[in-house]
C-alpha cells in the first residue's frame, strides 16, 4: 500500500507506507538528508526517524530553520539529562525546554552542583555524543509509565495529569529514557556545539510552593564559530552589567534589610537619574504637558471602577485595611490623572489636556524575575495622560512619537523597533470586551504609523487591558528585547470614568484617552543606559564630569578654586584632594570612568591651566581653564554622546 507524500515544490511522489522522513530527504538529495534536523509533516514537527502512516505534506527542516535550532537544543538537555545520570545516578529529573538563549534542565539532588561538576557534567556529554547514540520515539501506556518512572516522582506528576492513556518517550542508548513529546535529532553526532552556562534556583513548576530544584542552564549552536560569537557576546554583556556595574561605580546597592526589588540609590546614581528626570521634565514641559503630584496609593474602590482590581491585582500588592477603609499601593498612575481631568468641567477648547509625573508605582514581582534596577517592585514612570477629542488621535500621537525619537537621539539610542501591541478577541478575562473599541483603536495605531512612515510588526495578545498600544522595544548586547517606551490609545477608562468635554455643539462629549511613557521608568531606563555605555555614561549624563588632581600639597588651594569654578559654571566636579601619587588618582577616576581628568601641577597653577587627560583619549594636553570649561559646557548642552 502507498502513501502520497506532497513536498514544497507542490510536487507529489508516491511511497509505502511506514516511509520516514530521512528516506524522502535521501530521495531528494544527499545534501539535503545531510543537513536534515527535523521534518514538518501536516504542519507538525516530526522525527525524521519517525513513519508516516497516511498522506502528508512534507518539508525537510535544515540549519536554516529556527525551528531546527529549538528541536537541537531540546535534544541537548537530553544530552544534558543523561550525562547528569550516568554521574549522579540518584537525581531526580523535573523538565528541560528550549529556550530563547539555549535550553535548561531541573533537577532535584541533595548536593549542590559545583563548578566542577558542571565541568564532567559537559566532558560526559562530549562523551555520550560521540557513541552516536540515536533518539528513538517510543509509546507507552499510562499504567506502565507510571511503573517505569516510579523512581522519579516529578515524571510521575506529569503522566498522571495526562488525560490520554498513551505517551511518547524518547531513549539515548540503553539506560536513559524520558517521557517527552519530542522531535528530536536523529542522533547524538547531530550535535556540535554545546557549552553549559550555570546553575540556578527554581521552583518546579515554577510555584513557590512546590520544592525547589537546581536548574543547569546551557546553550548549543550548529557550529562551533555561533557558540564562541554568542559566548564573546555573553562575556560582553557580563562586563557591561549593570548589577555589576552599578556596585562598582557605586550607582545603586540592594539591602536585604529594606526588601528584595527595592534598590537604594547611591549619590552618584541618584545624579544619573536626576538629570534624566529634568531631561524629560523640560522636554515634556516644552511640548505643552503640565505636571501634577499624586498620591501613591489609593481606595481599592478607584481600581475597581477603572478595572485594574479585575485585571491586574495578581501584581499588585495587598490592600492595607485602615480604620473602615481598604487601601492599595498603585500599580498605574492613569486613574489619579483621570480624577484630576475630572476635577473640573471641560470643553474642546481645553483639549488636548497634557497631565505628566514622575509617578511611583508599586508591582508585586515574583522573587525569582527581581534583577537590580531593571526589575524592581518600586519604581518611578517617566508618565503622562493625554486627553483629546477623537479628531486629535493622529496629530497626538504622532507628536508623542516625535518626543520619543528626540529623546532617544539624545541619549544615544540606536537599538530598537516598533512593535504594534494587540489585544485578543478570544481572550475575554484579559482583556475588556468590546471588538468595536478594539478595532478602532488598532486601526488608529495602524493608520498614524503608516502615516509616519516608521516600520513596526505586530504581536498578538501583548496589548494593556484597556487597548491597544504602540510598544518601543530596546534591544541589549545579546539582542534580547525590552519593553521600554510604550503609547495606548484608550477609549475605555474614559468611558469607565464617564469622563465628558463640551463640543462645539454644546454638548456633552467623550474625549479619547493617550498613556504614554517616554523613557520608561527611572529604574529601568538607568540600568539600561549603564550597559549601553558600559558605565561610561556621556559627559551630559556623567554623575561626575571632571576630577580635580592636585599633584602635590602646595597645589591643592589652586586645585580648590578650580574645583569651585567649575561647580559654578554647572559641572559636576569632584576634587580629589588625598595626600595620594597622582597616578594613583588618575587610575582611580579612570576605573570610575569619569570623563575628564584635570591635573594640576606647579606649571599648571602658575599658568592659571588645568593638563588635561580624557578617559578615552588619554594626554590631550594643558588648558587655560576658561577654555576647558567652554569646551565642557558646549558637550554638555549638545548633549554629545560620543567621547
Amino acid at each position: 500500500m502507498s502513501i502520497q507524500i506532497t513536498l514544497p515544490d507542490g510536487s507529489v511522489q508516491h511511497f509505502d507506507v511506514g516511509v520516514k522522513p530521512a528516506d524522502i530527504a535521501r530521495g531528494v538529495s544527499p545534501r539535503l538528508a545531510e543537513d536534515a534536523i527535523v521534518a514538518r509533516v501536516n504542519g507538525e514537527l516530526w522525527d525524521l526517524s519517525r513513519p508516516l502512516e497516511g498522506d502528508a505534506t512534507v518539508q525537510i527542516l535544515t540549519t536554516k530553520n529556527p525551528e531546527s535550532l529549538e528541536v537541537y537544543r531540546h535534544s541537548t538537555a537530553h544530552l544534558l539529562a543523561a550525562a547528569v545520570l550516568e554521574l549522579f545516578p540518584e537525581t531526580k529529573l523535573g523538565i528541560g525546554p528550549p529556550i530563547e538563549t539555549g535550553f535548561y534542565y531541573d533537577f532535584e539532588r541533595s548536593e549542590p552542583f559545583t563548578e566542577e561538576d558542571l565541568r564532567k557534567i559537559e566532558e560526559r556529554m562530549w562523551e555520550i555524543q560521540g557513541r552516536d547514540l540515536p533518539y528513538e520515539r517510543k509509546y507507552t501506556t499510562k499504567e506502565n509509565g507510571l511503573k517505569m518512572y516510579a523512581d522519579q516522582p516529578m515524571k510521575v506528576e506529569l503522566i498522571q495529569e495526562r488525560a490520554g492513556e498513551v505517551f511518547s518517550e524518547y531513549t539515548l542508548g540503553p539506560h536513559f529514557i524520558d517521557f517527552c513529546r519530542g522531535p528530536h535529532v536523529p542522533s547524538t553526532k547531530k550535535i556540535k556545539a554545546f557549552k553549559l552556562l550555570s546553575v540556578a534556583g527554581a521552583y518546579w513548576k515554577g510555584s513557590e510552593k512546590n520544592q525547589q530544584l537546581q536548574r543547569i542552564y546551557g546553550t548549543a549552536f550548529f557550529s562551533k564559530k555561533d557558540l564562541e560569537d554568542y559566548l564573546n557576546r555573553l562575556e560582553e554583556a557580563k562586563r557591561r552589567d549593570h548589577r555589576k556595574l552599578g556596585r562598582e561605580l557605586e550607582l545603586f546597592t540592594v539591602n536585604e534589610t529594606v526588601g528584595a526589588g527595592l534598590p537604594l540609590w547611591l549619590p552618584k546614581g541618584a545624579v544619573v537619574r536626576r538629570v534624566l528626570e529634568d531631561y524629560i521634565v523640560e522636554q515634556e514641559r516644552l511640548q505643552g504637558y503640565e505636571h501634577v503630584y499624586t498620591p501613591d496609593l489609593a481606595k481599592v474602590e478607584l481600581y475597581q471602577r477603572s478595572g485594574h482590581w479585575q485585571h491586574y491585582h495578581e501584581d499588585m500588592f495587598p490592600p492595607m485595611k485602615l480604620e473602615h477603609e481598604e487601601m492599595v499601593l498603585r500599580p498605574m498612575n492613569c486613574p489619579h490623572h483621570i480624577l484630576i481631568y475630572e476635577s473640573k468641567k471641560r470643553s474642546y477648547r481645553d483639549l488636548p489636556v497634557k497631565l505628566a509625573e514622575l509617578g511611583t508605582m508599586y508591582r508585586y514581582e515574583r522573587s525569582g524575575v527581581l534583577s537590580g534596577l531593571s526589575r524592581v517592585r518600586c519604581m518611578t514612570l517617566n508618565d503622562a495622560h493625554i486627553f483629546i477629542t477623537p479628531e486629535q488621535i493622529k496629530q497626538e500621537f504622532s507628536t508623542v512619537m516625535k518626543l520619543v525619537e528626540q529623546a532617544y537621539k539624545d541619549l544615544g539610542i540606536t537599538q530598537y523597533r516598533y512593535r504594534l501591541s494587540l489585544g485578543d478577541r478570544a481572550n475575554k478575562e484579559k482583556y475588556v470586551d468590546n471588538d468595536a473599541m478594539w478595532d478602532l483603536g488598532e486601526r488608529m495605531l495602524r493608520e498614524a504609523m503608516v502615516d509616519l512612515g516608521l516600520p513596526f510588526f505586530e504581536a498578538k495578545g501583548e496589548a494593556a487591558f484597556y487597548g491597544p498600544k504602540l510598544d518601543i522595544q530596546l534591544a541589549d548586547v545579546m539582542g534580547h528585547e525590552e519593553t521600554y517606551s510604550t503609547i495606548q490609545v484608550d477609549f475605555h477608562l474614559p468611558n469607565q470614568f464617564e469622563l465628558t468635554y463640551v463640543g462645539p455643539d454644546g454638548k456633552e462629549h467623550r474625549p479619547v484617552m493617550i498613556h504614554r511613557a517616554v523613557i520608561s521608568t527611572m529604574e529601568r531606563m538607568v540600568s539600561y543606559l549603564i550597559e549601553l555605555y558600559a558605565g561610561a555614561f556621556p559627559l551630559w549624563l556623567a554623575p561626575v564630569q571632571a576630577s580635580v588632581l592636585p599633584i602635590t600639597d602646595r597645589n591643592v588651594e589652586y586645585a580648590r578654586k578650580v574645583h569651585q569654578q567649575l561647580m559654578r559654571a554647572g559641572l559636576r566636579s569632584h576634587l580629589d584632594d588625598r595626600n595620594e601619587k597622582v597616578n594613583l588618582k588618575i587610575r582611580e577616576a579612570q576605573l570610575q570612568k569619569v570623563p575628564y581628568m584635570l591635573v594640576i601641577g606647579d606649571r599648571e597653577q602658575e599658568s592659571e591651566s588645568v593638563a588635561v587627560r580624557h578617559r578615552k583619549h588619554g594626554d590631550m594636553g594643558a588648558k587655560p581653564v576658561a577654555q576647558f570649561m567652554a569646551e565642557a559646557r558646549a558637550l554638555v548642552d549638545s548633549r554629545a554622546t560620543k567621547d
